[in-house]
């Protein structure tokens, strides 16, 4: 039947989700690439292309819905990520929102809340009872997102440096950390110093970090320990300026994968002082219920639970699509 397929693009900064899926809310196909952030990768453009490319030709589609990192907060940038969609999908409905918008577009099926968000970047998005937006937060590395897994990721480092020259009091970051990246900790400054001048992408390599940060912190480190404290009290922070634009029982939730570190969320749920309600939909999942909207489909909670299941499938299945993306990279 023609027309009876959407796209959805969850994009970010350090990578990129594309899902097709039918009217009856099943994810047919997702794949996944690097980040597409304009605001510190270059090469965004290129990897938003590539990431597309599988998607062109589907004769079906009826509409893409793209949610895209700093869409409306630079205009000419703005302007290059609409003239992408454009260019690649000129015969379907097209609709691009900022990525955190989608994120809470999905999370609360499009009901009002309060979306705290912390990936790459951190922000919190929420939406009032008359479907008025607000949001804080987002500034970008050089400027702010506090309690992003950039953000512990750069804090990581330098606790590493302090502990090594005795700055600090000694931490298990230290070691973990040069295991972790395969460095030689024999001669820290030369290792270290030379691992972040080779970064292809600053920015997602040392988010990564994170990763690292939860592990050593679960296992018992109290420096570790201190930095998600120190992310929670930031995100906390988000959600306590941008409260006033809601009413006072709005729910509250959260997105982005810093939240893989269940130690994060604990705190933060301390620090606000009530429990996160549960995300309705993934990021991925808001982008394609955006493009659902866009043809009137009636989207009901069987569709919504429906995306959710099948997105969930669909993304084990991504990785492999990754390794693909990956190749055409290389030959491109």
């Amino acid at each position: 039947m023609s027309g009876d397929l959407i796209l959805g693009i969850d994009g970010g900064g350090s990578k990129v989700l594309v899902a097709l899926a039918d009217r009856a809310g099943t994810v047919l196909r997702m794949s996944r690439s690097g980040g597409v952030n304009p605001m510190d990768n270059p090469n965004w453009r290129r990897e938003l292309d590539l990431s597309l490319r599988p998607f062109l030709e589907e004769e079906r589609l009826a509409a893409v819905a793209a949610a895209l990192p700093a869409y409306g907060e630079v205009a000419r940038l703005s302007e290059q990520q609409r003239e992408a969609i454009e260019t690649g999908f000129p015969k379907a409905r097209q609709y691009i929102l900022n990525d955190v918008d989608a994120a809470h577009l999905g999370a609360f099926a499009g009901q009002p809340g309060i979306l705290i968000l912390s990936g790459t970047g951190s922000m919190a998005w929420a939406r009032n009872g008359a479907g008025m937006s607000a949001r804080v937060g987002g500034w970008g590395d050089v400027i702010g997102d506090e309690g992003s897994s950039y953000w512990i990721g750069r804090a990581a480092l330098g606790l590493v440096s302090q502990s090594l020259d005795g700055r600090a009091p000694p931490t298990a970051l230290a070691k973990a950390m040069f295991e972790f990246l395969r460095l030689d900790g024999s001669d820290p400054i030369n290792a270290l110093g030379g691992w972040v001048s080779e970064l292809a992408n600053p920015r997602a390599d040392i988010a990564a970090l994170s990763l690292l940060v939860d592990r050593v912190a679960r296992a018992g480190d109290g420096a570790a320990k201190q930095l998600i404290e120190q992310a929670a009290f930031e995100l906390a922070k988000h959600v306590e300026a941008i409260a006033p634009h809601c009413d006072a029982a709005a729910e509250w939730t959260y997105a982005g994968g810093t939240f893989a570190s269940r130690a994060l969320l604990a705190a933060l749920e301390r620090r606000i002082g009530r429990p996160a309600a549960t995300p309705r939909l993934p990021p991925i999942g808001g982008a394609l219920l955006a493009a659902a909207r866009l043809l009137d489909w009636p989207v009901d909670d069987g569709w919504i639970t429906q995306i959710a299941a099948t997105a969930k499938t669909a993304a084990v299945h991504s990785g492999e699509a990754d390794l693909n993306n990956k190749e055409r990279r290389e030959h491109a």
